[in-house]
């Protein structure tokens, strides 16, 4: 066996250079996981917005809450291989929401017992080639997520999935289940459902993320301690991901505002 002084002698590098090297390991390993999570966003808002240059991505990621300068938005742009197209005449949206709730949440994210505020939304998951969406609904009072859903399609069907199995399996008349005000949350079927089990919508303002801060803290843990770690390369690898990290999360992740507990085992604790 070679020492480290050794090798690097036979190798002519300065021990200096070494170590310096060795200690920027971890910022690089975080470094690449930021720029995965920016590509991951740039994608989405270039299927949503095939026109938009490096210029107009960088105001489209700074709504999203991530702010780069445009010589990075153009570097990682060129990476991912995509650019503008010439932008056609577009046609203008029929669509009016049905309903739109009160903002009943008000940035209160505080409960004194289960299953009185509720917060949901949607995230957009990649295997590399295609984007899925899963649809969670957390409980304020201990950040549980009591139900989850994942689609290859983002529609009224996938929240109203995950709203079917939350009332499956609790009791849910007069909470209060908060989101934003995208098409599937302001629509009528949307609006059926909570009406038929007494649930009172409310709704953030528009591009106001930190009117549902909650539920999207739980997707950064879920991006940045597991699918960016495993790099999942299907929908059933993800569905899979999604599901261990959510049982890690409910029963095992201690929180500080949970007393050092896991949600489901502060829960437990607080019913006995």
């Amino acid at each position: 066996m070679h020492g480290v002084t050794s090798l690097l002698a036979i190798a002519g590098i300065p021990r200096a250079s070494y170590y310096k090297w060795r200690a920027t390991q971890p910022q690089r390993a975080a470094k690449q996981n930021l720029d995965h999570e920016l590509k991951e966003h740039m994608m989405a808002i270039h299927f949503a917005h095939p026109y938009y240059g490096y210029t107009r991505m960088v105001t489209g990621l700074g709504e999203a809450g991530h702010i780069v300068n445009h010589k990075k938005a153009w570097r990682l742009m060129k990476d991912l291989g995509i650019q503008s197209v010439i932008r056609r005449k577009r046609k203008v949206s029929n669509y009016t929401p049905s309903v739109v709730y009160p903002n009943r949440l008000k940035r209160k994210f505080h409960a004194t017992a289960p299953q009185q505020k509720m917060v949901t939304d949607i995230t957009y998951i990649s295997d590399g080639s295609k984007f899925y969406y899963l649809s969670v609904i957390q409980d304020i009072f201990n950040n549980e997520i009591v139900a989850w859903q994942l689609s290859e399609r983002n529609d009224v069907e996938l929240v109203l999935d995950t709203v079917e199995k939350w009332t499956r399996k609790r009791d849910v008349a007069e909470a209060v289940l908060h989101s934003d005000q995208g098409f599937q949350y302001t629509s009528a079927a949307y609006n059926k459902r909570l009406e038929t089990f007494g649930v009172k919508g409310s709704h953030s303002r528009k591009a106001t993320c930190l009117d549902n801060a909650c539920v999207e803290s739980f997707f950064s843990h879920l991006k940045t301690e597991k699918l960016y770690l495993e790099q999942c390369k299907s929908g059933t690898e993800i569905h899979q991901a999604v599901e261990d990290y959510i049982y890690f999360y409910n029963y095992q992740r201690f929180q500080s505002k949970l007393k050092q507990r896991a949600p489901i085992e502060y829960r437990c604790a607080l019913a006995a």
